[in-house]
């Protein structure tokens, strides 16, 4: 590949996510997080199939070094006893580039006849999906066109869905006003705990 490519597939990356679509589903998506983790209690727990699940499980260790409480639930295992992690003031996060995977499907209904009143917040790029019409809150990818030259390798797809999870982390952030102090607290090791406890000093 030469340079030439490569700037190519940087552009293509790069015009994605300045087209994912903003609006006011965002304050509403950090609205529940602060809602039902910081003032109820409970946990956000994130669920995707594939490669959406690995963007889901960063997603969540992201959260958990910045204050709000998170698990990733792998949505197979969760028809299979992990359900049980779910607990009544807990919000679902789920991730899936489609809107129709089975799986995530499923743990809707299964979320629901545990907790009827667990609110929902989809990240998809269907608009018409069932997913995104189930959701309390549902946050757009904008759909982009994969960089794989086979259009079908989630490439593009996962980048902006990565993003999408980096804006509701910092906007919960800074909604409950957490400090370098904070971040030392839960980050104690390597180069990013001793640089929090540099700041917050």
């Amino acid at each position: 590949m030469n340079q030439q490519e490569i700037t190519s597939l940087l552009q293509r990356e790069a015009d994605a996510i300045l087209h994912i679509p903003v609006n006011e589903q965002y304050d509403r998506a950090i609205d529940l997080i602060v809602e039902r983790i910081h003032h109820k209690k409970g946990k956000l727990v994130i669920s995707g199939m594939g490669k959406a699940g690995q963007i889901g499980q960063n997603m969540a260790t992201t959260f958990c070094s910045t204050g709000t409480p998170a698990i990733f639930m792998h949505p197979s295992e969760a028809q299979h006893g992990d359900l049980g992690i779910l607990q009544e003031n807990d919000l679902l996060l789920l991730i899936t580039n489609s809107g129709k995977t089975r799986e995530i499907i499923e743990l809707i209904d299964l979320a629901k006849g545990l907790y009827p009143e667990t609110p929902i917040i989809v990240i998809t790029g269907n608009k018409d999906s069932v997913l995104a019409q189930q959701a309390d809150v549902f946050l757009l990818t904008g759909n982009p066109k994969e960089v794989c030259p086979l259009d079908l390798t989630p490439t593009t797809s996962t980048t902006v869905m990565t993003v999408m999870g980096d804006i509701l982390v910092v906007g919960t952030m800074k909604r409950i006003g957490f400090t370098a102090a904070d971040y030392a607290k839960r980050h104690h090791g390597g180069y990013l705990g001793d640089k929090s406890r540099e700041i917050s000093h």
